[in-house]
Parts: C-alpha cells; sequence; structure tokens
C-alpha cells in the first residue's frame, strides 16, 4: 500500500502553507473531471461542446495542485489508494510528470501495467501534458526492453500527433500486439505512406487489432480496397472498435458498395443497428424522416440518435432525448428494463424537424408499404442502389 495517511509533509522541502480541505478537493475533483471526460469522449457522437466546458473545469483544480505543489500528494495518493480507477491514475500520474519525481513516474507506470483498462489514465497524463515535457520519458520508454514502456511512448507520440520517424517502420512490426497496434494507428493519424508495405503485412497479424488499426491506417492512406473485409468484420463484432471500424467501413469502399452492404446488415435483427447507426455516417441529412421511423423502434432508437447528431449536430440544443423509457411508451420500458439510455423522442424529432424546415420531416408518416399493413417500412432497396437515399417506398 502507498503511504498516505494524516496531515500532507513534503520530502526534502519545507513545508508549504495550503488548506487541506481544498487541496484534497482539488485532486478528488480533477480525477473526476477526468474520468467524465474520458467517458464524454466515447460518446456517439461525443457532444465536444460538453468535454470542453469539463476540460475547462479540470483545468482549473489542476492548476490548484500546481499550487500546491509537493503538498498535495498525500492527497494525490489517497485518492489513488481509495479508488485505483481511471481518474485517479490519471491524477497520479499528471502529477508525477507536473513534478518531474521519478520516483513517482515509476510507480505511476507500475500502477498502468496493473490496471485492467489499457492503462487509460496515465495515457491520458501523457496526453495533457504539453509535448516538451514529456519528451524525455517518450525517447526514453520508446526504445525501452519493457514492452510497456514502449506502449506508453508510442501512445504519448499518438496523443500529440507526434512521428517518430524512422523508428515507426520498426515498431508496427514490435512483438508486443499493444505496441503494434498503437503504432499501426499512430502510421495512419500520420498518413506515413512510405511503410505503406508493413501496414499491409500487419493485415495477416495474428492478433485481431493490430490486424483492425492496419485495416484502419490503409484506409486513411487511401487503400480501403484492401482494408474493407477487416473494417466489416470488426464492425459486425461489436467490440470496443466497432464504431471506429463501421465509420472507416463507411469511408473505405465506394458508396453504392457501402449502402449495398448496409442494406444486407438491416436485413438481421443483430445488424439492424449497426446499419441505422452507419446510415448517420454516410452524409445524407435528407434520410430524417427515415431515421425517426426507426426511433419508434425500441431495438434501433439509440442508433438513429447517433446518427441524428451526426447528421444534425444542431439537434444537440433542443430538447430531443430522453433517458425514462416510460416516457417511450410499454415496448421501451420492456426493452430497455432497468437500463437507461439516451434514447430520442420520435416525436420531438419530428416537430423539431418540421419547424426546422427539414423537407425530410414533413414527408408522410407511415411505417407500411400498400401492399403489407405488417410490413416494416424499408430502404434495403434504395441502400443497394447508386442513388440516394430513397424516399419513394413512403
Amino acid at each position: 500500500m502507498l503511504a498516505a495517511t494524516g496531515k500532507p509533509k513534503l520530502e526534502g522541502a519545507p513545508e508549504r502553507r495550503i488548506v487541506p480541505d481544498v487541496v484534497r478537493q482539488h485532486a478528488e475533483q480533477a480525477a473526476f473531471f477526468w474520468a467524465q471526460r474520458d467517458t464524454l469522449m466515447e460518446d456517439d457522437p461525443p457532444d465536444l461542446h460538453v468535454v470542453a466546458g469539463v476540460d475547462r473545469r479540470l483545468e482549473a483544480n489542476l492548476d490548484g495542485l500546481r499550487i500546491a505543489g509537493p503538498a498535495a500528494w498525500p492527497f494525490v495518493v489517497a485518492a489513488y489508494e481509495d479508488f485505483p480507477e481511471k481518474g485517479e491514475l490519471f491524477l497520479y500520474g499528471w502529477m508525477a510528470i507536473e513534478q518531474n519525481d521519478g520516483r513517482r513516474v515509476a510507480d505511476a507506470v507500475e500502477f498502468g501495467r496493473q490496471s485492467q483498462d489499457g492503462a487509460r489514465g496515465l495515457v491520458g497524463a501523457l496526453a495533457w501534458h504539453k509535448p516538451v515535457t514529456i519528451a524525455p520519458l517518450v525517447r526514453d520508454w520508446i526504445g525501452a526492453p519493457d514492452a510497456f514502456k514502449r506502449f506508453l511512448g508510442v501512445s504519448a507520440c499518438l496523443g500529440h500527433c507526434v512521428d517518430p520517424k524512422q523508428m515507426l517502420a520498426r515498431l508496427v512490426r514490435d512483438p508486443d500486439a499493444r505496441v503494434r497496434a498503437a503504432s499501426l494507428r499512430l502510421a495512419g493519424k500520420l498518413k506515413r505512406a512510405d511503410i505503406v508495405n508493413e501496414l499491409r503485412a500487419a493485415l495477416n497479424d495474428a492478433e485481431e487489432r493490430p490486424r483492425f488499426w492496419a485495416a484502419w491506417a490503409l484506409t486513411e492512406l487511401g487503400s480501403g480496397d484492401l482494408a474493407s473485409p477487416e473494417l466489416r468484420k470488426v464492425a459486425v463484432g461489436g467490440g470496443p472498435d466497432a464504431m471506429t471500424a463501421l465509420r472507416a467501413a463507411a469511408k473505405a469502399a465506394p458508396e453504392k458498395d457501402v449502402r449495398a452492404w448496409m442494406g444486407t446488415l438491416l436485413k438481421s435483427p443483430e445488424t439492424a443497428p449497426l446499419a441505422v447507426r452507419g446510415a448517420g455516417m454516410l452524409g445524407d441529412r435528407e434520410i430524417l424522416h427515415w431515421l425517426i421511423h426507426q426511433m419508434r423502434m425500441p431495438a434501433l432508437a439509440v442508433a438513429a440518435g447517433g446518427a441524428l447528431l451526426e447528421l444534425f449536430p444542431e439537434a444537440r440544443e433542443a430538447d430531443l432525448f430522453t433517458l425514462d423509457p416510460a416516457e417511450l411508451g410499454q415496448p421501451f420500458e420492456d426493452h430497455f428494463g432497468d437500463f437507461s439510455a439516451r434514447t430520442p423522442v420520435a416525436e420531438k424529432v419530428k416537430k423539431w424537424g418540421e419547424r426546422n424546415g427539414y423537407p425530410a420531416a414533413q414527408c408522410q408518416d407511415t411505417i407500411t408499404r400498400s401492399t403489407g399493413a405488417n410490413e416494416r417500412w424499408s430502404v434495403e432497396n434504395a441502400l443497394n442502389s447508386s442513388e440516394r437515399w430513397d424516399r419513394s417506398n413512403l
């Protein structure tokens, strides 16, 4: 266990006068706000305006810790002891780097190694600091024998979009799968066309995440024809990279092929939400009425809400979502149970669209075809055409 009891004591320096309760609050809130920020960035799509507000509050609390200096350490340590999660690891790692405390940095590395979430907090601390501040650490780590330190070094480059130059060709072939995955992602972010042969070879990697990030990187470099099969497999697999894979898959192939693929996904209850969410990635705002229809189906409503916010970012300013399934009716209560999800309210979205003059929102509101009263409205034929989402089915 870490030592963090009693009043703050400094190591090798005169005591700085602080207000303990205030410094404790700064430490706890800094951990909380970074964890909140990290979670918000996982939203689909994230609300960057909200994230910016959290960032301001986070930075204000970090400023308080800067002022407290080393006297803040007992509170930082106590926070991690009490709750060793991503926010507290961010706090510990950030403070260690801020204070240029080698022993504490080494502790943070070990805490990150033991974490179950890929050391998100420590990677976040590296991203929060300026590149010049972390440069000595990154230079030491990126070529280290320790695979976890190499991973941290590459992740720091990724967070700051820094090119490790000739080292990257070696890192994308690293013995460690986590290092390979991070390096392949960095190669795509930097658009390193000079190592495209290494990226192609990585499509045959024995591990899924390096294969996925190789496919993603190739898409960024304009070689989506090679990447599409792997991207689609990851998207349908539903893992943590599914949304990133879906977005890349929508970019990797000609639009006609992407629409045909999504039409196939629509036919299965397991993959229909993926197709609905993917529709929002194609940039066609004229599908609003179709999205409103999907919002009336519990299994598709959340995906339709994500597509809505991607196509119409201005919809965030309106009161169009609810966390209460009871507001949407018994089918939604049955579907969501005790787990609330941020779900669009179809009628509110329809009225919002009409009010703002979006033509598609003013189309006839029907979910049946004239030849089949119980048949769900569908755009599968339109998806399989080279034309835009066709409203002739309405």
